[in-house]
């Protein structure tokens, strides 16, 4: 495995000249790299003058000085057309980095903002001495919008961190952001005309906590200035018990529907210039046929387009401008564009067998975007209560799944959809992703120092899994026939099969169920797995270690575990034959309620455990059973495990280790 990634490593940043290639993230569809070097000591900034203010302040970031006149150049050239794109014209761009000129061409200013976003990854060398190595570079996106959703409605995010967020991602080519403003639990936008509306009084959570319109209007410049597009949305007629609990009327009533457009007339003033409204519409049960056609019309008349979620109201083409498709059940339609938003919810992700699924699967179950595919956006739903801004990213896993959804929908691809593919690392995707995540752990070690991103190398962790089952049971039935069973033994009247598994998380069974394919193809209550490895280490050490079994979703009431257990089904873990004691749980309480914040149960929300590896081969062992698959205490058990060596700050994973359940591998 070691020699794998040398040779990756020797891939991504060797090459033919002998140079170290940049790491770039999303990856451009074009790359061709030349042995000139454009260096960034002074120069002269010609052409059109799109961009000019972020390209003179990015120079001046890297120590570049801008002249007037100076022997090196760059150009910015906006052209009719680029061969060879066929997607998105409007956000593509051309790099051509010689010795002396840097020539940059696009069709309009997003194009050219994205070519800044690549100039800053291309950035190498240190102090006075940076540089762009030469090359030739075109690129496009192939899905139009690549977005990132937050429930502020349930939370409350600050506008500081709304726009850290949106800066940082917007490097990242990430082009939405989704403000879901209102819910049950609070009306977050300022009414200054019904200001009873954010009466501390009339909110379920973080009373008081809400956005004023000029902080609403500062955040439409910050996205323009960042080429974001802002999608408010106002949930109507569902979630709106904080509407109904001010005003005592139900939203399709007649004075509710009078109320309500007053208060799209104060949010289109003051999102002013945003071409979208999105208003909701799904899990509600529709009184009134009128009112999703009448504020439709209402807001369209107001120059505005229209977004509702699907399932949701029933459109017919040209009755809505677009759908944003949540649950499996969301479907395309043709005629309206879609935003793909299926089990995309961050909030049920867990770190790492997730995001391999994210990575493996496509987008809205097609490769690239087209008039019916708009794009993605991942949705972080805390329908439980989360303690902190820093926790709301650190266990939704925020960053580490942008990351991957900036490269999946801009580049495109994926062999199949999320409920197709599933979460497992498997032989075909194993060299694509161990490609993929060396690049994402470059940009985490070098642009999110600091930052909540609980994610750490997972390709090469490997396991056998087996499961008992009487004498003449049906194999096909634990392995189908498609996924080969390595091993079949007997021990003590009992037969067993053995099969490979790949990752820092395998779900045996997944949150969904069998809508989302596991390592059993048909999980079974009342059955119990082990999952084991042997582990190389060339000497002893003292290593932290990132351990769970059930990751606690943030949009569930699930009580923590019990004292001194791993969970309820009595999973326990053995590293050199010797015991793992559960950690000490923070939280103790036995009501369920979604008030009360999680704990420590989720393995980042608390440090790393303290584990010492002996020298040589170490064995790790998972006793997993399952019981029932809904409990009283969790409602959606995950049958799974986590586990991975980490840094004791659980910065990174140990990189001297060995994964392997056969202990094949040659010392």
């Amino acid at each position: 495995m070691k020699v794998l990634y040398i040779l990756l490593l020797g891939l991504l940043f060797g090459g033919v000249h002998g140079f170290c290639k940049p790491v770039l993230l999303p990856q451009p569809q074009r790359v061709e790299w030349t042995a000139q070097r454009f260096w960034l000591n002074v120069v002269e900034l010609k052409g059109k003058e799109v961009c000019q203010k972020e390209l003179t302040e990015w120079l001046q970031e890297v120590g570049c000085e801008v002249r007037t006149t100076a022997s090196r150049s760059i150009e910015v050239v906006l052209v009719d057309s680029l061969p060879g794109v066929y997607l998105n014209q409007e956000e593509a761009y051309r790099i051509q980095a010689g010795n002396k000129v840097l020539r940059i061409e696009a069709l309009a200013d997003r194009g050219v903002y994205w070519a800044l976003q690549t100039l800053r990854q291309l950035v190498e060398g240190s102090g006075k001495k940076k540089y762009i190595q030469g090359c030739e570079i075109t690129d496009w996106p192939a899905f139009r919008v690549r977005g990132f959703m937050h429930d502020v409605g349930r939370g409350y995010v600050s506008l500081e961190e709304l726009k850290q967020e949106i800066k940082r991602l917007s490097r990242y080519k990430i082009n939405v952001f989704h403000w879901h403003l209102t819910e049950d639990l609070a009306w977050r936008l300022e009414s200054r005309v019904f200001p009873m509306l954010n009466d501390s009084v009339n909110f379920g959570r973080y009373p008081g906590k809400y956005y004023t319109l000029e902080e609403a209007k500062v955040l439409v410049d910050f996205c323009k200035a960042h080429r974001v597009l802002l999608i408010p949305e106002v949930d109507m007629p569902g979630h709106s018990a904080a509407f109904r609990k001010t005003f005592r009327h139900d939203m399709q009533s007649r004075e509710g529907m009078a109320i309500l457009k007053l208060l799209i007339d104060e949010v289109c003033e003051t999102f002013e210039g945003v071409p979208y409204l999105h208003i909701g519409t799904d899990e509600v049960r529709f009184t009134n046929p009128d009112f999703v056609p009448e504020m439709v019309a209402y807001i369209r008349n107001k120059g505005k387009k229209v977004i509702s979620w699907n399932p949701g109201w029933k459109y017919q083409p040209g009755e809505i401008d677009m759908l944003q498709m949540w649950s499996y059940r969301g479907k395309p339609h043709k005629g309206i564009p879609v935003i793909d938003c299926r089990l995309h919810y961050l909030n049920h992700f867990d770190a790492f067998a997730d995001l391999v699924g994210l990575f493996k699967s496509n987008i809205g179950g097609v490769r690239e975007g087209s008039d019916d595919y708009a794009g993605v956006i991942l949705a972080v739903w805390n329908d439980r209560k989360v303690e902190s801004e820093r926790n709301i990213l650190l266990e939704n896993g925020f960053y580490p799944a942008m990351l991957t959804i900036a490269e999946r929908s801009w580049r495109g691809g994926g062999d199949g959809y999320f409920y197709e593919l599933g979460t497992l690392l498997d032989a075909k995707h194993a060299q694509e992703f161990a490609e993929f995540e060396e690049r994402l752990l470059w940009h985490k070690a070098r642009y999110f120092k600091g930052e909540p991103f609980a994610y750490v190398r997972q390709s090469g962790v490997k396991w056998r899994i087996t499961e008992a089952f009487p004498n003449g049971g049906d194999l096909t039935k634990v392995f189908p026939p498609e996924q080969k069973t390595d091993t079949v033994y007997e021990y003590q009247g009992k037969r067993y099969a053995t099969r490979l598994a790949e990752g820092a998380a395998v779900y045996l069974r997944h949150v969904w169920g069998t809508t989302v394919p596991s390592f059993y193809t048909d999980p079974q209550p009342n059955h119990t797995a082990y999952a084991y490895t042997w582990v190389y280490s060339p000497y002893e050490q003292k290593v932290g270690a990132w351990l769970c079994t059930q990751n606690y979703g943030r949009s569930e009431k699930d009580l923590p575990p019990p004292t001194g257990k791993w969970d309820y089904r009595e999973s326990r873990l053995w590293i050199n034959d010797e015991e793992i004691a559960a950690p000490v749980w923070t939280a103790s309480h036995r009501i369920k309620d979604n008030e009360t914040a999680l704990g420590n149960e989720n393995f980042e929300s608390r440090p790393p455990m303290e584990v010492v590896l002996k020298k040589g081969w170490n064995k790790v062992m998972w006793k997993l059973p399952i019981g029932a698959f809904t409990t009283e205490e969790v409602r959606l058990v995950k049958w799974m495990f986590t586990t991975v060596f980490v840094t004791p700050d659980g910065e990174k994973a140990v990189d001297n280790l060995i994964y392997d359940p056969d202990r094949n591998v040659k010392r």
